[in-house]
Protein backbone atom coordinates (compact mmCIF):
# COMPACT_ATOMS: atom_id res chain seq x y z
CA UNK A 1 0.00 0.00 0.00
CA UNK A 2 1.19 3.51 -0.80
CA UNK A 3 0.15 6.27 0.73
CA UNK A 4 0.37 10.08 0.87
CA UNK A 5 -1.54 13.03 3.17
CA UNK A 6 -1.35 16.53 1.98
CA UNK A 7 -4.14 19.10 3.50
CA UNK A 8 -5.20 16.37 5.50
CA UNK A 9 -6.28 14.43 2.89
CA UNK A 10 -4.69 11.08 2.76
CA UNK A 11 -4.84 9.11 -0.80
CA UNK A 12 -4.17 5.09 -0.59
CA UNK A 13 -3.00 3.03 -3.57
CA UNK A 14 -3.23 -0.33 -3.87
CA UNK A 15 -1.83 -1.55 -7.55
CA UNK A 16 -2.85 -5.08 -8.07
CA UNK A 17 -1.61 -6.79 -11.58
CA UNK A 18 -4.44 -8.42 -13.97
CA UNK A 19 -3.27 -11.68 -15.16
CA UNK A 20 -6.24 -12.53 -17.49
CA UNK A 21 -6.66 -9.31 -18.60
CA UNK A 22 -2.72 -9.02 -19.80
CA UNK A 23 -0.85 -10.67 -22.53
CA UNK A 24 2.57 -11.04 -21.86
CA UNK A 25 3.67 -12.18 -25.22
CA UNK A 26 1.88 -9.54 -27.08
CA UNK A 27 3.48 -6.96 -24.95
CA UNK A 28 0.20 -6.05 -22.81
CA UNK A 29 0.38 -5.99 -18.92
CA UNK A 30 -2.59 -4.65 -17.00
CA UNK A 31 -2.79 -3.52 -13.57
CA UNK A 32 -5.86 -2.37 -11.62
CA UNK A 33 -5.24 0.13 -8.78
CA UNK A 34 -7.68 0.97 -5.55
CA UNK A 35 -7.28 4.16 -4.47
CA UNK A 36 -8.77 5.04 -1.39
CA UNK A 37 -9.50 9.43 -0.24
CA UNK A 38 -9.92 9.73 3.17
CA UNK A 39 -10.75 13.16 4.05
CA UNK A 40 -9.24 13.83 7.71
CA UNK A 41 -10.11 17.35 8.14
CA UNK A 42 -12.72 19.52 9.45
CA UNK A 43 -14.74 20.96 6.48
CA UNK A 44 -15.97 18.78 3.18
CA UNK A 45 -14.08 18.55 -0.04
CA UNK A 46 -14.54 17.93 -3.94
CA UNK A 47 -12.30 16.20 -5.96
CA UNK A 48 -12.69 18.21 -9.58
CA UNK A 49 -10.13 16.53 -11.81
CA UNK A 50 -7.18 14.32 -12.37
CA UNK A 51 -3.86 14.92 -13.39
CA UNK A 52 -1.50 11.44 -13.82
CA UNK A 53 1.88 10.56 -15.37
CA UNK A 54 2.48 6.70 -16.08
CA UNK A 55 5.94 6.25 -17.26
CA UNK A 56 6.72 2.51 -18.63
CA UNK A 57 10.18 0.36 -17.94
CA UNK A 58 11.73 1.93 -21.01
CA UNK A 59 10.70 5.63 -19.72
CA UNK A 60 8.51 6.36 -21.91
CA UNK A 61 5.62 9.18 -20.23
CA UNK A 62 2.18 9.44 -20.62
CA UNK A 63 0.30 12.94 -19.07
CA UNK A 64 -3.83 12.20 -18.63
CA UNK A 65 -5.71 14.89 -17.43
CA UNK A 66 -9.11 14.66 -16.91
CA UNK A 67 -12.70 15.40 -14.69
CA UNK A 68 -13.19 13.19 -11.52
CA UNK A 69 -12.57 9.63 -11.35
CA UNK A 70 -14.33 7.09 -12.91
CA UNK A 71 -17.21 9.24 -14.03
CA UNK A 72 -17.76 11.62 -10.77
CA UNK A 73 -16.37 14.27 -9.07
CA UNK A 74 -17.15 12.98 -5.59
CA UNK A 75 -17.71 15.41 -2.52
CA UNK A 76 -15.86 13.78 0.98
CA UNK A 77 -17.23 15.09 3.84
CA UNK A 78 -15.10 15.32 6.89
CA UNK A 79 -14.44 11.57 8.88
CA UNK A 80 -15.34 9.98 5.31
CA UNK A 81 -13.68 7.92 2.36
CA UNK A 82 -14.32 7.83 -0.98
CA UNK A 83 -12.60 4.61 -2.73
CA UNK A 84 -12.63 3.65 -6.35
CA UNK A 85 -10.59 1.21 -8.57
CA UNK A 86 -9.55 2.19 -12.29
CA UNK A 87 -6.98 0.14 -14.48
CA UNK A 88 -3.68 1.13 -16.37
CA UNK A 89 -2.22 -1.07 -19.46
CA UNK A 90 1.48 -0.70 -20.25
CA UNK A 91 3.55 -2.40 -23.28
CA UNK A 92 6.56 -3.23 -20.93
CA UNK A 93 5.73 -5.76 -17.42
CA UNK A 94 6.84 -2.43 -15.50
CA UNK A 95 6.43 1.00 -14.69
CA UNK A 96 5.44 3.55 -12.17
CA UNK A 97 2.29 6.52 -11.64
CA UNK A 98 2.40 9.10 -9.61
CA UNK A 99 -0.08 12.27 -9.96
CA UNK A 100 -2.49 14.81 -8.02
CA UNK A 101 -6.28 15.77 -7.65
CA UNK A 102 -7.91 18.79 -8.02
CA UNK A 103 -9.79 19.54 -4.64
CA UNK A 104 -12.41 22.35 -3.93
CA UNK A 105 -13.19 22.87 -0.24
CA UNK A 106 -16.88 24.09 0.99
CA UNK A 107 -15.12 27.44 1.24
CA UNK A 108 -14.46 27.64 -1.95
CA UNK A 109 -10.48 27.25 -1.62
CA UNK A 110 -8.96 25.49 -4.35
CA UNK A 111 -5.62 23.24 -3.77
CA UNK A 112 -4.00 19.86 -5.13
CA UNK A 113 -3.77 16.45 -3.14
CA UNK A 114 -0.95 14.56 -4.07
CA UNK A 115 -1.34 11.18 -5.30
CA UNK A 116 1.56 8.83 -4.21
CA UNK A 117 4.00 7.63 -6.83
CA UNK A 118 3.26 3.71 -6.71
CA UNK A 119 5.10 0.88 -8.44
CA UNK A 120 3.52 -1.66 -11.22
CA UNK A 121 5.62 -5.17 -11.47
CA UNK A 122 4.67 -8.06 -12.38
CA UNK A 123 4.34 -10.72 -9.19
CA UNK A 124 7.08 -12.07 -7.74
CA UNK A 125 9.32 -9.25 -9.10
CA UNK A 126 10.87 -6.78 -6.58
CA UNK A 127 8.72 -4.00 -6.13
CA UNK A 128 10.89 -0.87 -7.70
CA UNK A 129 10.22 2.80 -7.72
CA UNK A 130 11.40 3.58 -11.02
Amino acid sequence: MYRATTRNITVSVAPEFLEKESNREAGRFFWAYTIEITNEGQERVQLLRRHWQITDALGRTEEVHGPGVVGEQPEIPPGETFRYTSGCPLSTPSGIMVGSYDMVSETGSGFSVEIPAFSLDLPGQKALLH
